[in-house]
């Protein structure tokens, strides 16, 4: 029952219909007929019917009846990630807060920063958002009211404004929680807005799974995401005012689902490392030729408007290929 409904979890973007289900029933039966050459007794193939069905229809089941959950998630991120605020404001004609504006760290601080890329109308809520920066800032660098284990003392914690968007508001609980020093979280904090936004996007979702556990792997001892589960829906609770049973359900599915996602992937990335770098390694000059020409054989045809931006000379491009292989280990 949980691999059916990870599953299902997965593919919510395809509109899985009973038509279709029986297509892809009989196609599959009708195929094990013609490689078994008949030779599969009918009570068999009865069963791999009857399993069929049951994926099928549970398939259709998951994608109507959580409907409602995506609606939900959808909505209460926009609240907890801020989105939902920057809409109202840009309707009310407050303006556009400089979304997309990257800005290169100098070596200022951090509220330097964020004035920088604020526009005036903002300075009145930046500057009640300077103590939790300055407790943030303090945390990192383990100055006066922090502990050795990266958290917070108490009267760093009555100086600190409460945070207004969800990163902030995890870290801020994951140091009241006593998970300062996961380092792992922030991994999954910076691809948790893909990982919400792409939910019934299933190879989206399952990329950036899989991204996300090659980055965790780099991390040495055990890790429990059911602790991120934890600080995020405390994180949620706080800042989404309607919250109730049907926003605990639905984030709690969400991460039940990726904390499965993830934990397939869990301890895979060291064995798959070193029989990629062996398989490099054993690589000639003319092998490594032909996965570069291939490389981007392959690229053109998946995405064409590539060719748009990879213009530059054939050494050039054939030094981004072996970059890319480089960083792959």
């Amino acid at each position: 029952k949980t691999m059916v409904e990870t599953l299902g979890f997965q593919h919510l973007d395809l509109e899985v219909t009973t038509p279709r289900v029986v297509i892809f029933r009989d196609a599959i039966i009708e195929c094990l007929q013609t490689e078994m050459s008949g030779g599969i007794p009918q009570r068999v193939m009865d069963g791999m019917a009857t399993f069929l069905n049951y994926v099928g229809g549970a398939y259709i089941f998951i994608r109507v009846k959580y409907a409602e959950r995506l609606k939900c998630l959808a909505s209460s991120w926009g609240h907890a990630s801020g989105k939902g605020v920057e809409e109202d404001a840009e309707g009310e004609g407050i303006g556009e807060p400089g979304q997309g504006v990257e800005h290169v760290h100098d070596g200022g601080s951090l509220e330097e920063d964020i004035l920088a890329v604020e526009s005036p109308s903002k300075t009145k809520s930046t500057s009640k958002n300077r103590s939790w920066l300055a407790g943030r800032s303090l945390a990192k660098s383990g100055g006066d009211g922090v502990k050795a284990s990266g958290e917070l003392t108490g009267s760093s914690f009555q100086n600190a404004v409460v945070p207004k968007t969800f990163d902030d508001m995890f870290s801020f609980n994951a140091a009241v929680m006593g998970f300062g020093n996961r380092l792992w979280m922030q991994e999954i904090l910076a691809s948790f807005d893909a990982i919400v936004t792409n939910v019934s996007k299933s190879y989206r979702l399952q990329e950036e799974c899989d991204v996300l556990a090659l980055r965790m792997a780099k991390f040495k001892g055990t890790i429990t995401l059911s602790e991120f589960k934890s600080v995020m829906l405390a994180s949620l609770r706080s800042l989404v005012k309607d919250w109730g049973q049907l926003h605990e359900l639905s984030w709690s599915w969400l991460w039940e689902n990726v904390e499965r996602m993830l934990q397939n992937q869990m301890g895979r990335p060291a064995k798959y490392e070193a029989a990629y770098s062996a398989c490099l390694s054993s690589l000639d000059e003319s092998a490594i030729m032909g996965v570069r020409t291939e490389v981007y054989s392959k690229f053109f045809i998946i995405a064409p408007a590539g060719r748009d931006y990879f213009k530059q000379s054939t050494t050039r491009l054939h030094f981004i290929v072996d970059k890319v292989l480089a960083m792959s280990l």
